[in-house]
């Protein structure tokens, strides 16, 4: 049986943001009905704490999908040639638990949290929005910009803040020829200030974003703390919004954005109204009103990796795109 092995360059031509927007879309849907399975993420940290191991396993019952994304998380490799995230996505069929495809999974969780992020920002923030602030300047707030871009391109004006002052000022640059003005500013107030949509997409232990900061009517998307220790907003930012996550379990567990709040009593037990296919699916409600504040917290589910990694690896199938391995050659049943 062969496997099919696709890589980093690949992926951009078989998968845009916009096909990417969709399939998460669908793929929160269908958590929304229950019809997926994503088990809490497993980490090893290495040695000396410099990286850590991930492992995310999850299930698709439209696709017919068992999976597992396996990555390392290396934060301090910023200013490396290599990415924070590195590993693959591989896709195993449900009948015989044939080893179908293996997917680069840097690329993959690049674009599908920009992509979730879309997805939340459709049904929270005002359709009017046209200011963007990003914190933060690596490749997160590109993706970001272009997946906000996508699902609101009436914005028009774009102001990124990042611990870098070079990296925001080179950031602003390569953004000002996609159609929006882009300016890098000296300080985090000076990015939110006014803004309709905010993504804080660093790599902060402690809050870049704070409550004081925030205008009636903005939508924030935090992406960039995904495990414990590290956090992106105050606890007045949290407290002063209506939150919504991707995984309420995978909140509680893992985000400090939300559990350090409510560790300190800036909010209680119910801050959380819902997860984000609760308000897909109409469960739950969203935004009441053009002055309330929305907050969409996620840390990355197994299942926004599998969805992106099936849709990709049926699209090089057929086009004929990737490399494929017989992993078991010379291996027959008996």
């Amino acid at each position: 049986m062969e496997t099919l092995v696709v890589g980093s360059r690949e992926v951009s031509g078989l998968m845009s943001m916009k096909d990417c927007i969709e399939v998460m879309r669908q793929t929160f849907l269908d958590m929304g009905k229950g019809e997926v399975v994503f088990p809490p993420r497993w980490a090893m940290p290495q040695p000396g704490k410099r990286g850590l191991l991930g492992m995310m396993p999850g299930y698709l019952a439209r696709q017919g999908i068992l999976g597992l994304k396996a990555t390392s998380v290396f934060p301090g490799n910023l200013d490396t040639p290599y990415e924070s995230h590195q590993g693959a996505v591989l896709l195993f069929e449900t009948t015989n638990g044939r080893l179908l495809g293996m997917v680069d999974a840097t690329s993959i969780t690049a674009i599908r949290t920009g992509a979730v992020s879309a997805v939340a920002t459709d049904v929270l923030s005002r359709k009017d929005s046209k200011t963007l602030a990003i914190l933060g300047s690596g490749t997160q707030a590109s993706v970001h910009l272009e997946a906000m871009r996508c699902i609101r391109p009436g914005i028009d004006a774009v102001r990124v803040w990042s611990r870098n002052p070079e990296h925001a000022e080179r950031f602003a640059k390569a953004a000002n020829g996609h159609g929006a003005v882009a300016e890098a500013v000296s300080g985090g107030a000076d990015a939110v200030r006014g803004a309709d949509i905010i993504c804080t997409v660093t790599g902060a232990k402690a809050p870049v974003l704070e409550g004081a900061w925030l205008s009636q009517g903005t939508h924030i998307n935090a992406v960039g703390a995904s495990v414990p220790g590290y956090r992106e907003l105050d606890a007045d930012a949290v407290a002063k919004s209506t939150l919504f996550v991707d995984s309420r379990e995978s909140a509680t567990n893992e985000a400090d954005d939300y559990r350090v709040p409510k560790q300190e009593g800036a909010i209680g037990e119910g801050h959380i109204r819902g997860q984000l296919g609760d308000l897909l699916v109409g469960r739950i409600s969203g935004r009441q009103n053009d002055r309330e504040i929305t907050l969409f917290k996620s840390v990355g589910l197994a299942i926004e990796d599998l969805a992106a990694a099936d849709y990709i690896y049926r699209k090089a199938l057929e086009r004929g795109v990737g490399t494929k391995v017989d992993f078991n050659e010379g291996r027959r049943p008996s």
